[in-house]
C-alpha cells in the first residue's frame, strides 16, 4: 500500500515542479508584455510565483490539521534556499554573483532576520495566530520599504537585448489598429494568462497528493510528520526556486538569482507561515525533530549574510562552503534519525 503513495509523492512532487515552472515561464512572458521591471519580476514575479506550492502545501497540511508539517517544510525549504541554491548557481555561473546594490545588502540582512523570526516566536512552544499576525506585518513591512525604493524599478524586464516589453505597443495598438502582430502578442498574452491558471489548478491537486503522502509517510516510516516536511518536502518544494537559479546563472542574469532566493526565503517565512497558522495553529510543538534543523538555518542564515556583507559578492570557495553546509545538513539529519 506504501508503494502507491510513494508513487503518488513523485508525482506530486513532480507536478509541483513541472506546473510552477510552466507557471513562473508564462508569467515571465507576460511581464514582457506588459512592460514590468527588473525588480518586480526578479521579487514576485520568480520569488512569489515560485513559492505558490509551498503555500498550497502549506493550506492543505493546515486544513488537514498538521501545520508543524508546513513549519518543517519551510524551515528544511529555506536551508536549501541558502545553501544547495545559491552554492550551486555560484558554480554552474563560473563567477562570482556581485551584491553590490544597497538594496541588496539590506535584504539580505532582512533574509538572515526573518528566516531566524519563526524560531524565535515558536520558542514558547506554541505558533499561534498572534504570531501569523506578526509574520504577517514583517512581509507587509519589507513590501513597504521595497516599494519606497523607486530607482530599483526603473529597469523594464527585456529578457534579452533584442526583446522589448509590449505593454506599450498594446497601447499603440487600440490607437492605430493596424498592427496585426499586436493582435498576435495579445492572443499570446491571452494564451498565456490561461496556462498560468492551469498551473495555478494543478499545483492545488499536487498540493493535496504532498500532504497526503507526507501523512503516510509518517506513519509508515515512524517518522514525525515535522522531519517528512524538512527533509521530503522542504527539499522537493525548493527544486523550483533552485532550477532557475541555476538557469540564470547559464544566462548569466544574476540579478535574478539573489532576488528570487531571498524573495523565497522571506516570503515562506512570512507570508506562507503566517497564513498557515491563521487557519491552524500550532500548538505544544515537540521541539526534538526541529533540532537539528533549527541550528543549521541559523547557521546557513548567518553564514549567508556575512559572506554577502563581506566582499558584496558570492564566490567559487564560498559557494562551495553553503553546499558543505547543506551536506553536512543532510548526513547529521540522516545519522540522527
Amino acid at each position: 500500500m506504501i508503494w502507491l503513495y510513494i508513487l503518488l509523492f513523485i508525482i506530486s512532487c513532480f507536478t509541483l515542479f513541472w506546473s510552477g515552472s510552466r507557471l513562473v515561464k508564462g508569467l515571465m512572458r507576460m511581464a514582457k508584455y506588459l512592460a514590468l521591471r527588473e525588480f518586480v519580476l526578479a521579487f514576485f514575479v520568480m520569488a512569489f510565483a515560485g513559492t505558490l506550492p509551498n503555500l498550497f502545501v502549506g493550506i492543505n497540511s493546515a486544513l488537514h490539521g498538521i501545520p508543524e508539517l508546513s513549519f518543517g517544510e519551510v524551515v528544511g525549504g529555506n536551508v536549501v534556499d541558502l545553501t544547495l541554491a545559491v552554492g550551486l548557481a555560484v558554480l554552474i555561473s563560473g563567477t562570482a554573483l556581485p551584491v553590490r546594490s544597497k538594496m541588496a545588502q539590506t535584504s539580505t540582512i532582512f533574509t538572515a532576520a526573518v528566516a531566524i523570526l519563526p524560531l524565535i516566536l515558536i520558542l514558547d512552544g506554541n505558533l499561534g495566530r498572534g504570531d501569523g499576525l506578526i509574520l504577517l506585518l514583517a512581509f507587509g513591512l519589507y513590501i513597504f520599504w521595497l516599494f519606497s525604493k523607486e530607482e530599483r524599478f526603473r529597469k523594464v524586464y527585456k529578457g534579452n537585448k533584442n526583446e522589448q516589453g509590449h505593454g506599450l505597443r498594446f497601447i499603440d495598438f487600440l490607437r492605430n489598429r493596424k498592427e496585426p502582430k499586436s493582435i498576435r502578442r495579445f492572443k499570446t498574452f491571452l494564451k498565456d494568462l490561461i496556462k498560468v491558471i492551469v498551473a495555478l489548478i494543478l499545483l492545488l491537486i499536487a498540493s493535496w497528493g504532498v500532504v497526503r503522502s507526507a501523512q503516510v509517510f509518517s506513519d509508515a516510516l515512524s517518522l514525525s510528520l515535522p522531519i517528512v516536511g524538512i527533509l521530503i518536502v522542504g527539499l522537493g518544494n525548493a527544486l523550483p526556486e533552485t532550477y532557475f537559479a541555476i538557469v540564470s546563472a547559464r544566462k548569466r542574469q544574476t540579478w535574478l538569482i539573489l532576488g528570487n532566493l531571498m524573495g523565497s526565503v522571506i516570503v515562506c517565512a512570512t507570508l506562507v507561515l503566517g497564513i498557515v497558522v491563521l487557519i491552524s495553529p500550532i500548538k505544544n510543538i515537540d521541539f526534538s525533530p526541529f533540532a537539528i534543523a533549527r541550528i543549521f538555518l541559523i547557521i546557513s542564515a548567518v553564514f549567508f549574510l556575512i559572506i554577502v556583507r563581506t566582499d558584496q559578492k558570492i564566490t567559487k570557495k564560498e559557494g562551495l562552503l553553503l553546499l558543505g553546509i547543506y551536506f553536512l545538513f543532510l548526513v547529521t539529519e540522516i545519522i540522527f534519525r
